[in-house]
């Protein structure tokens, strides 16, 4: 069984338009800076962590459009892991920012070539789509990791339900 480094996302927003300032990250992080309206900071229930091989081939662009169950089948998805031992291939945690900021602990395979994926969804029952951020990640190490800064999450008025199956 292969070693699964622990890499932590950093999760921060500001919550007017604009950008905030960039979080402090060092080990294994992986450091996320939000861009977050007002509108629809009151929305935002929790966010959805996906992680997919063959990066490089993806255009974060497209990904960033749309629910990205709409976009790749489940069983593309790596399975990951989150603090409680819980595996899936799509992980979501309650938002819970506190001071402009939210720590997140993500296990992640070791390997090259991926891309993070994070979704932002309503409170709302089904969860709806508020945004992504897509990020690159060249290699996942089993020793030490350096951060990675996620891109905003872009905005969209998609309406989709961004559930991923099991």
């Amino acid at each position: 069984m292969s070693p699964r480094p622990s890499l932590l996302v950093l999760l921060g927003a500001t919550l007017a338009a604009g950008c905030g300032a960039e979080p402090s990250s060092s080990g294994n992080r992986l450091g996320l800076e939000l861009t977050i309206s007002r509108a629809v900071a009151d929305e935002l229930g929790a966010f959805q962590v996906v992680v997919l091989p063959e990066g490089q081939s993806r255009r974060c662009g497209d990904i960033q459009r749309t629910c990205l169950n709409q976009q790749v089948k489940p069983q593309e998805a790596l399975v990951i892991q989150g603090p409680n031992g819980t595996k899936a291939r799509a992980l979501r945690f309650e938002a819970g920012l506190q001071g402009g900021a939210q720590e997140l602990t993500v296990d992640i395979p070791v390997g090259r070539d991926y891309v993070v994926v994070i979704e932002a969804l309503s409170r709302s029952n089904p969860p709806r789509f508020l945004g992504s951020s897509c990020n690159y990640l060249e290699s996942v190490s089993a020793t030490r990791n350096e951060p990675l800064i996620a891109a905003a999450i872009t905005l969209t008025a998609v309406e989709c339900d961004p559930t991923f199956a099991p």
